[in-house]
């Protein structure tokens, strides 16, 4: 299953050399991560400082773990690295800034990615006799709507190298402010899927369910919502450039996808936990 991530990271005022080597360093990092993180971790960060309101991209990036289920549908957790990005602001040649701080009433886009890893039958018992399937990569876009306490979005992406399918999120949230550091944000969700995510992930062949020793039936899932859920995420501002962060979810996998055997053998509660924290980088591109 996905790998996902979050955090922040501060520092004292720079010299210009300084200033000049972090910038180069962001948009390393930036690349470095958009190409090889594991996972997804995406979201408008914090309010954004009058300095940083100059830039055209104000990103978070940062590390953490984070314990979640081996597979989808699996009944056995492990723990891995989560990334962290987080975007204040987001620049678009033609559109101008499509993200610009918290707390403004609003449209935002943001690119929204994920990593699958491999998965084969030594995963666990409950996958005797399938094949392997290959890790994958989901690129795609996102949008929404918000206020100061309140976040609707969409996103949707497509599958490549794994599978070769789309998958799509919709998700709303209420957003409080405990104090001004922290900010905390939860409600639900419901995933969507192509019939070829769900032929890859919750299918069963004709071949496997003979390989599988009786364990598996045959099985061919159609396109729909896979599961519904509920999020909740917490940020602490630790100073203007460090930030802390913990999230965690719950996704019941509903419709074809909780009919698999797969599903049936394994658990269609689906939970994570993860706790990080990111740096934030200001720079201009364009």
């Amino acid at each position: 299953m996905s790998k996902p991530a979050s955090c922040y990271l501060a520092g004292n005022e720079l010299h210009m050399d300084e200033a000049l080597m972090f910038k180069t360093l962001s948009r390393v990092a930036l690349a470095l991560s958009l190409s090889a993180v594991s996972g997804t971790a995406l979201a408008q960060s914090g309010e954004i400082s009058a300095q940083d309101a100059t830039k055209q991209f104000v990103v978070d990036l940062g590390i953490g773990a984070i314990a979640q289920p081996r597979y989808e549908s699996a009944d056995s957790y492990l723990i891995y690295p989560m990334p962290i990005i987080s975007v204040g602001r987001f620049y678009l040649p033609g559109l101008g800034q499509v993200v610009d701080g918290r707390r403004r009433a609003g449209v935002f886009f943001f690119p929204s990615f994920n990593f699958i890893g491999e998965r084969d039958a030594g995963d666990s018992s409950d996958l005797t006799g399938t094949e392997t399937v290959d890790w994958a990569l989901e690129l795609g876009l996102g949008g929404g709507f918000r206020t100061e306490h309140f976040r609707a979005f969409a996103e949707l992406r497509q599958g490549i190298n794994g599978h070769t399918g789309q998958v799509g999120q919709l998700g709303l949230d209420g957003i409080i402010y405990p104090s001004d550091k922290w900010e905390v944000s939860f409600g639900p969700r419901a995933s969507f899927a192509s019939g070829e995510y769900m032929d890859t992930y919750f299918g069963v062949t004709a071949r496997e369910a003979a390989n599988s020793g009786g364990r598996l039936t045959e099985y061919d899932p159609s396109a729909g919502f896979k599961s519904v859920g509920l999020a909740a995420r917490g940020s602490y501002d630790w100073n203007d450039d460090v930030r802390l962060h913990i999230r965690g979810t719950y996704d019941r996998l509903i419709g074809d996808a909780a009919d698999s055997p797969i599903a049936e053998a394994g658990s269609k509660d689906q939970f994570t936990l993860g706790v990080g924290v990111s740096y934030r980088f200001a720079f201009d591109v364009f």
